[in-house]
């Protein structure tokens, strides 16, 4: 039985995404200093980008884990668990990566125990919310997000002159430790829940009941190539500003930092995005949402690279109507998978969509390097290098309309937002 609106569910809601935001100001930390670290540590763009690979393919494997714990053990367990563990992880990230291979192993560490924070938290939220709220209350989650990769942005980008970015990156490893807090508080009288096998159906393996949930898949798959163009966004956005930056005549230092404060001015469209997606998903229908946002990111991942050279301005204001498109439709895709999912399962799927979703996106960054690697040693000018790497992006997401397309057109999809598609 879905659970019906109560009193306090506003402020339940703001005290875990506040504490949503403290888990993921270590995420985009890496991010912002990027253009100082590549060469301090002497990589390469596909070095680099294999750092980031490192942290998504340690939070991939966190994600498939929790999903099963949280069906076994109960959301609530799960989440606080996980959380103390990611701001110890942090810390240690800020204190000891000092280059690429201890970067890629303590980077790789801190995503590993950082998705209990992700797929459980949504797993409470649509245990409070009804399917009415509920595309709403999971864009709210996903904007604080958005907040923290800006917030981390902010804070990197403003004290690395002044104190170095390891110590922008400690500052930044204290929001996971905050979050942990405020999430024990938040989640004081929230019970722990264990849901029952429906009623009349008899024990299945969870991750055969999900595979051939067709509907479900669908969405996952969907959500697999969205998650190519949205990672491998978040992880190239600040180096690609600071190169801008360069190319109109600031000096590394400079540019690194202004690419953080321009990228985080940009990210703060993915807050929007999330909220209004959500939202609008309520109203208009799932799938419908789905396919608007998933084609204007699309064209704007084919043209964004070829913009280098345009004035900073016109960058940032491209980049923030790609950053709320691109990010409008993930927490549809959350949404609908408690929808198509029967509740005992919901974690067993999201575990599926974690290996698909943030497998593709592990790989996303590195393939973007590799292309600006291939394209600095053919000699290439600065367009057609960043040119054809965000059109990379956009070449792993183009079969995610495709599969949404075919969601809309199975009569499960009157199963998702009270039947509207």
């Amino acid at each position: 039985m879905q659970s019906s609106p109560r009193s306090g569910d506003a402020a339940w809601l703001a005290q875990l995404c506040i504490s949503r935001t403290g888990f993921t100001l270590i995420f985009a930390a890496y991010a912002a200093a990027l253009p100082l670290l590549v060469p301090e540590w002497n990589m390469s763009a596909s070095q680099a980008g294999l750092i980031h690979s490192a942290w998504h393919l340690g939070y991939l494997a966190s994600l498939f884990t929790v999903g099963f714990l949280a069906d076994r053990y109960g959301a609530k367990r799960v989440f606080l668990a996980s959380s103390i563990a990611a701001g110890a992880s942090g810390l240690l990230f800020a204190l000891f990566a000092d280059g690429f291979l201890s970067g890629a192993l303590l980077y790789g560490l801190t995503g590993l125990f950082s998705g209990g924070s992700y797929t459980p938290g949504l797993t409470l939220i649509s245990e409070r919310f009804d399917t009415g709220q509920r595309g709403r209350a999971m864009g709210f989650y996903l904007a604080a997000a958005s907040l923290g990769y800006a917030l981390a942005l902010v804070l990197t980008g403003a004290l690395t002159p002044v104190i170095g970015w390891r110590g922008a990156f400690l500052v930044n490893a204290c929001g996971p430790i905050a979050g942990s807090l405020l999430a024990l508080y938040a989640l004081r009288a929230s019970p722990n829940l264990v849901h029952p096998l429906p009623a009349g159906q008899a024990a299945a393996t969870p991750l055969p009941a999900v595979l051939k949930n067709k509907p479900a898949m669908l969405a996952i798959w969907a959500y697999t190539f969205h998650s190519w163009e949205l990672l491998g966004l978040r992880a190239w956005m600040p180096a690609f500003f600071a190169a801008a930056a360069q190319l109109a005549g600031r000096s590394v230092t400079e540019a690194a930092s202004l690419g953080a404060g321009l990228a985080a001015i940009a990210y703060l469209g993915s807050m929007t995005g999330s909220v209004a997606g959500g939202a609008l998903s309520d109203r208009k229908g799932r799938t419908w949402t789905m396919l608007v946002m998933s084609f204007a990111s699309l064209a704007c991942s084919l043209s964004f690279g070829w913009m280098i050279a345009m004035p900073l301005w016109l960058l940032v204001v491209v980049a923030a109507f790609y950053s709320f498109v691109a990010i409008g439709d993930s927490s549809v895709y959350s949404t609908v998978v408690t929808e198509l999912v029967p509740r005992r399962y919901i974690g067993a799927a999201y575990s599926i969509r974690s290996v698909l979703g943030f497998g593709a996106g592990a790989i996303s960054p590195w393939v973007f390097g590799l292309v600006l690697d291939w394209t600095r040693a053919a000699d290439s000018s600065p367009l057609w290098m960043w040119g054809l790497a965000w059109s990379s992006v956009a070449a792993g997401a183009i079969l995610g309309p495709l599969a949404i397309w075919r969601l809309r057109g199975m009569p499960e999809a009157a199963l998702m937002a009270g039947g509207k598609r």
